[in-house]
């Protein structure tokens, strides 16, 4: 990349004291062995891309006022890769998988007055109006519960979120690092490795952006929350008095659904997680308790179907509410409407 210019502090790694949040939590710095994918990080209404094919295939949408060009797709995932190989200096760092949804077709000035049917590929255009990536960081990994959490680093870009019929102004991404659970590619978001609302205007920004949200990470802490949640369980009554009341909360008067810590779960969902609580054959638990690990992880599992740009949001909340409803297991009254 040209013209970046890199605070120091900000390009050295940070080592933090493991052994000061997480029971047996280590930075692994060597070749280790892949684990094979068996699904996608997000399934619902996307559809794998190569980085070739959104760099050379792919037209770049502008501002119509003043048309200024916005940063591209391609531009974005370059930024936050290139942040990611600063910061994690001697890690391995893998090649990101893309996910694109919601195209937007166009054709060039010549194929004006063709009928549709008559297009050639060489006539068309196009451009995804929502775009999400993820790569991995093999090197450092954990395991919690048996499972393989494996340091992951991603973003999202929707333009529907964006006004594009004005003047060039700051352009809205979302970005994380955090944990893939390599047995179902489930991503675990935590608070302080999410930035869901960044606002930059060039890529000098956004990369700079993204070394502080690397900096104010902490993986420890991080796979230190999640291995509480496999200290505690939820009775099968529990489970489904957890169930009920979620799908309670949607119908609720707004102000009284207020006075509860948000739930962005969609119905759809809640059923998805029922459904894999007597399927799944990783995490359900059907005629027995069900560590509250598992729960979260048939949360982040229901997820996999939301859309692109709500993903992240909903994963955070995943997070929120099984962190909450297993603080509430243990006395702590905020989450408690949810298993009274």
């Amino acid at each position: 990349m040209e013209n970046l210019v890199l605070l120091p502090a900000m390009a050295q790694k940070r080592r933090g004291n493991f052994g000061q949040f997480a029971e047996d939590a280590t930075i692994i710095s060597e070749e280790t062995t892949r684990v094979k994918k068996v699904n996608h990080f997000i399934e619902a209404n996307t559809m794998e891309i190569d980085f070739q094919h959104l760099q050379s295939d792919c037209i770049v949408p502008v501002f119509s006022k003043d048309n200024e060009l916005t940063i591209s797709h391609n531009a974005f995932i370059e930024t936050v890769w290139e942040a990611a190989n600063t910061f994690f200096t001697g890690e391995t760092i893998d090649k990101p998988d893309i996910r694109v949804s919601h195209i937007v077709k166009g054709r060039i000035p010549e194929a004006i007055h063709k009928p549709a049917n008559q297009l050639l590929e060489s006539d068309k255009t196009q451009y995804f109006e929502r775009m999400m990536f993820c790569f991995e960081v093999p090197t450092i990994y954990e395991t919690v519960e048996g499972n393989r959490l494996t340091l992951s680093v991603g973003g999202v870009r929707a333009y529907n979120q964006m006004n594009l019929y004005s003047k060039k102004t700051v352009e809205r991404f979302k970005v994380f690092v955090g944990f893939k659970n390599m047995v179902c590619c489930n991503l675990c978001v935590y608070t302080d490795g999410y930035l869901g609302n960044l606002e930059v205007s060039s890529t000098n920004d956004l990369f700079r952006s993204v070394l502080e949200m690397f900096n104010r990470y902490d993986p420890a802490k991080h796979i230190h929350l999640m291995q509480t949640l496999g200290n505690s369980y939820l009775t099968e009554h529990q489970f489904a008095q957890i169930l009920g009341k979620m799908r309670l909360y949607q119908c609720l008067p707004q102000g009284y659904q207020k006075s509860i810590p948000r739930l962005l779960i969609t119905d759809t969902q809640i059923n998805s997680v029922a459904k894999a609580y007597i399927q799944d054959e990783n995490f359900g638990g059907f005629g027995s308790d069900l560590s509250m690990w598992r729960f979260y992880n048939l949360l982040t599992g229901a997820n996999k179907s939301s859309y692109i740009d709500s993903f992240l949001d909903r994963s955070l909340n995943a997070t929120e509410v099984a962190q909450g409803i297993n603080m509430a297991l243990h006395g702590d009254e905020r989450y408690s409407w949810f298993i009274d």
